[in-house]
């Protein structure tokens, strides 16, 4: 007989404003504790000292995860300029120095490389695996190694303000697997001057916003009560970038065993595009659409 899995059966997101200093495990299993749930998850690591917006995944909403992990994200954050640092943020130990300051002419005009299409190169102290093992571990011994750069979309990337010589605010909208550190490093790198982060936070992900988030606070002070329940949003508010079809009553039976079922047509939805579908307001599936059937890859156990 199979072991029952301990906790409540909860499925949705729980979007909290992460605070500095905290993990984004830590905060997952905090959000665990807090509702007594059997399953969650978190889509798009935050560095220990960033906040902003950290979804957790709880349940079946853990199969759409991937579809935040890709969507965009906005980042606001300071760089400080003149310094840089082995964790290419304030954390770290300050390796090189200078004095140069440039304009803020010079740094409107320096950021344009860094959109579009670009390559970047993540930080050592990084989640990155080398040849099996975390790069932070490896930067941490003191391993001699490199990591290979990777492509990244940025969306947008502009200056907001100097706040002082040594700092500049900056927002970035970009992609999946964007490092704000690595912009920081690189920035003051073909500036001249040397920079890393100060801070961050991540103002928007995907469908959510900052103010969509509960603090750490308040997930404590209504921990193990039906309040917490209530900031609980629906699975399908995580796949709003894509379209939603309607199952018919025989193709959600088919579609919940994982068959190809069939939907009701919807206005703009083509031949292999990848969908959703749903029955009564709740989600079934993801998949493709295929003349008027939809080809599952995932299914929800609801």
């Amino acid at each position: 007989m199979a072991r029952r899995k301990k906790g409540r059966e909860l499925h949705g997101w729980l979007i909290v404003d992460k605070p500095a200093g905290m993990t984004s495990t830590s905060v997952v299993n905090k959000v665990r504790w807090a509702l007594n749930a059997q399953k969650a998850g978190h889509a798009g690591t935050l560095d220990p000292d960033a906040t902003g917006v950290l979804a957790v995944a709880l349940g079946e909403a853990t199969k759409t995860v991937p579809f935040i992990t890709d969507a965009l994200k906005c980042y606001r954050f300071s760089v400080r300029l003149g310094q840089a640092t082995n964790t290419d943020d304030a954390e770290g130990e300050v390796l090189s120095e200078s004095d140069m300051r440039p304009s803020d002419d010079d740094i409107k005009a320096a950021l344009a490389p860094f959109r579009g299409d670009i390559m970047q190169v993540p930080p050592k102290f990084s989640a990155v695996k080398i040849d099996g093992e975390r790069a932070y571990k490896l930067a941490r011994d003191e391993a001699d190694f490199e990591i290979a750069a990777r492509p990244l979309y940025v969306d947008m990337l502009s200056f907001i303000e100097r706040t002082d010589d040594d700092h500049v605010l900056l927002e970035m909208v970009c992609g999946k697997g964007g490092y704000v550190r690595a912009i920081a490093r690189d920035l003051g790198a073909a500036l001249g001057c040397f920079g890393h982060v100060e801070w961050l936070r991540r103002e928007w992900s995907g469908p959510w916003d900052a103010s969509d988030g509960i603090t750490i606070e308040a997930i404590d002070e209504h921990a193990k009560t039906d309040a917490l329940d209530a900031y609980i949003r629906p699975i399908q508010e995580g796949l709003s970038d894509l379209d939603e079809v309607r199952c018919t009553p025989d193709g959600v039976i088919r579609l919940g065993h994982g068959n190809p079922g069939m939907v009701y047509p919807a206005d703009g939805v083509e031949y292999g595009d990848e969908v959703w579908a749903s029955f009564e307001g709740r989600p079934v599936a993801v998949g493709v659409f295929k003349s008027g059937e939809l080809h599952p890859s995932r299914v929800f156990n609801l």
